[in-house]
């Protein structure tokens, strides 16, 4: 049995019935050609991983492998790069200064750092906010991006609270990968910038001989990739529409709760190993999202991410805690008492192809390599 399948434990898990009926717009076009044009763009492998599907009892399995985007270990530089872009060329439209500003953000680790390397490229300077329960290691390579790392002592949404702050000077701009009520647009952005990674999918799939999906399972934490996803897959008038399946660290269920109470709602946050997760708060424009496209959501313990992590690393897809959060979840939702319910409710059957989203590579959690 699963370490996070318990006869005497319910599983954190909530379903809506109907979201593969709910509609949005498309992500805009060009966000694609953006990427390409950067020198160190290529595809990230969709690796496919037959003893997975027999596992889950589905047809194929695919792992979206994020370790190595742009030269850093997790997809974030997707977003980073065209929110910067979208900025610095919105400042000089404006007439902006031609000189340096300041990119100031918030992370649990990979946002910040991908913030820092784009500050770097670009002649920009940087100034992260990383809240408690980042590894040393993890501050150490945001720092190595000659950003400027300003540690604080409370959770990720003090964090946050600090960089908004700190960016209210004219030559500072926030960079933000959550939004809210008058900071909306360049977590936009952000989300955006995301697209690229479903794109990718969608090629890569069809290379495979496996059409569309019929499962993409997401880590979240405040849920801009989550959003990105859904934007991605209801945004297709015609085709049929995969499950959308959102996992997190039990100990930061925000996204779950609000999806429970059918309202955003901020959870207090504990430590966790899935770090990159561990969020209180979901993104004001994730949630219209989240909350019409999201199939389901689940909450797994990091015992489970640990095991995932590992089982991932012996099929050869390097995967921190919080990458593996994906299969954790998948696994989850397919075990234990209501298996079948849940495995009904997101529409799997045996010929079922499934796509994890692996978001991070090892190399962005150092604490993935003494997890058991």
């Amino acid at each position: 049995m699963p370490d996070n399948a318990s006869p005497s434990r319910a599983l954190p898990w909530s379903v809506r019935p109907g979201a593969r009926n709910w509609r949005c717009a498309p992500a805009p076009a060009g966000i694609r050609d953006f990427h390409s044009s950067l020198p160190d763009y290529a595809p990230t492998p969709l690796a496919e991983r037959p003893s997975l599907a027999v596992e889950l009892g589905v047809g194929r399995v695919f792992v979206k492998d994020e370790s190595n985007r742009l030269g850093l270990p997790a997809f974030k530089a997707l977003g980073a790069s065209w929110a910067v872009h979208r900025t610095l060329a919105e400042r000089a439209a404006n007439g902006g200064r031609p000189a340096p500003v300041t990119l100031v953000t918030a992370t649990d680790g990979n946002h910040g750092r991908a913030v820092a390397r784009t500050a770097r490229l670009l002649g920009q300077n940087a100034h992260v906010f990383v809240p408690r329960g980042v590894h040393p290691r993890a501050v150490a390579a945001i720092a190595a991006e000659r950003a400027r790392v300003t540690e604080v002592a409370g959770a990720y949404d003090e964090a946050v609270r600090l960089a908004a702050a700190a960016a209210a000077g004219p030559d500072a701009v926030l960079v933000q990968d959550t939004a809210w009520e008058g900071y909306e647009r360049i977590p936009g952005w952000i989300v955006e910038g995301y697209s690229t990674l479903c794109v990718e999918i969608d090629e890569q799939l069809a290379a495979a001989g496996a059409g569309g999906p019929d499962l993409v399972a997401v880590p979240v934490g405040v849920g801009s990739l989550a959003q990105a996803v859904v934007t991605h897959y209801r945004s297709r008038r015609s085709g049929r529409p995969p499950a959308l399946l959102a996992v997190e660290p039990e100990a930061a269920a925000c996204v779950l709760e609000s999806l429970a109470l059918g309202e955003p709602v901020s959870v207090t946050t504990g430590p966790t190993t899935m770090a990159g997760l561990n969020c209180g708060t979901p993104s004001s424009i994730a949630w219209p999202y989240l909350h019409g496209g999201l199939d389901a959501a689940v909450a797994v313990p990091d015992a489970a991410g640990a095991r995932a992590s590992a089982d991932l690393a012996a099929l050869g897809v390097s995967s921190g805690p919080c990458g593996a959060a994906a299969l954790a979840g998948i696994r989850a939702a397919l075990n234990g008492a209501g298996a079948e319910e849940r495995r009904t409710a997101l529409g799997l059957g045996p010929a079922s192809v499934v796509v994890l989203l692996s978001t991070e590579g090892r190399a962005a959690n150092p604490q993935a390599e003494g997890a058991t």
